[in-house]
């Protein structure tokens, strides 16, 4: 059961409108990285969790996602304030209505269908989407991508605060932002709360290749090509370099197989002469002859 508390968790103080700084303040509302993503995504995980622990602190970073998702909203609403009340009221002029209406980052989009409230859409305009959730049910699995998603989220409102000058969404952008840098510290103590962590789930890795490194993309390191760090070199690796050794690792031919009744191998027989290749036949075709300069070689002309 939910109670709201009519007051924000953070004041938001905004300077002046601003539709443009609006509609990107949306990335974070209805975003793949924003607040209504998280909140969905540990809320869900936490019906599901099984570990008191992990259960509660689940449920109060989700809804505490939820109250940074009415800041962010309010935020929007409030930069939006100007626009909606001159589009709904007709108080402009015809001209200056449209440069009100056309001020950048699709604000126009936002103030014709929402009327300047704050849309579930990232700042493209694209609708929020349950696809934005990853969650896979393993705790494990589950915390490394809580702490990637405040991560990114953290990138983000970085990345807000850096274009614009209004103190007060600054501040508010500053709160929401710190809050993520808190959530990612509860999520990996609770990742290194469960021994072991890694690897993720219960059936353990095939020794012959847990620890094998495959230099895959060779070349001349001063290129960009092969370089070597602690992913792909010291004790803990066996890393292989010689291409014959990369393929058809296990011993086998490294050809794909399978086994076949009797009806069916004669059937896959029967459509492979139907559908063999002749290879000695070179007709003539259509891009022969309507070739023209440009096209190369032809049977035409060749």
């Amino acid at each position: 059961m939910f109670m709201h508390n009519k007051k924000l968790m953070y004041t938001v103080r905004v300077g002046e409108t601003n539709p443009a700084l609006a509609n990107l303040m949306l990335e974070q509302f209805g975003g793949p990285q924003g607040e209504l993503a998280a909140a969905m995504r540990y809320f869900t995980q936490h019906l599901a969790e099984d570990d008191p622990g992990r259960k509660d602190m689940l449920i109060d970073i989700a809804t505490e996602e939820l109250s940074h998702l009415e800041v962010i909203g309010s935020i929007v609403a409030m930069l939006n304030k100007g626009v909606k009340a001159e589009l709904s009221e007709g108080a402009l002029e015809e001209a200056e209505l449209y440069v009100a209406l056309g001020q950048g980052n699709d604000s126009h989009t936002t103030a014709l269908l929402y009327g300047g409230g704050p849309a579930l859409t990232h700042s493209g305009t694209v609708p929020w989407t349950a696809a934005y959730i990853d969650s896979i049910g393993d705790p494990t699995c589950d915390l490394r991508s809580n702490i990637a998603a405040e991560s990114r989220a953290k990138i983000i409102y970085e990345r807000l605060i850096n274009v614009t000058d209004d103190p007060g969404v600054k501040e508010a952008l500053t709160f929401l932002m710190t809050r993520e840098i808190a959530h990612q510290k509860s999520f990996e103590k609770a990742l290194y709360a469960i021994e072991p962590n890694f690897p993720p789930g219960k059936l353990p890795g095939d020794p012959r290749y847990a620890s094998k490194y495959y230099n895959l993309s060779q070349g001349d390191a001063r290129t960009n090509g092969d370089a070597e760090g602690p992913w792909n070199t010291g004790d803990q690796w066996e890393r292989v370099d010689d291409p014959q050794a990369q393929v058809a690792v296990d011993g086998g031919d490294g050809r794909a197989s399978v086994k076949l009744d009797a009806a069916d191998n004669k059937t896959l027989r029967a459509m492979a002469r139907r559908t063999k290749s002749m290879t000695d036949h070179d007709v003539v075709t259509g891009a022969d002859l309507g070739a023209g300069p440009g096209a190369g070689k032809t049977a035409k002309n060749s």
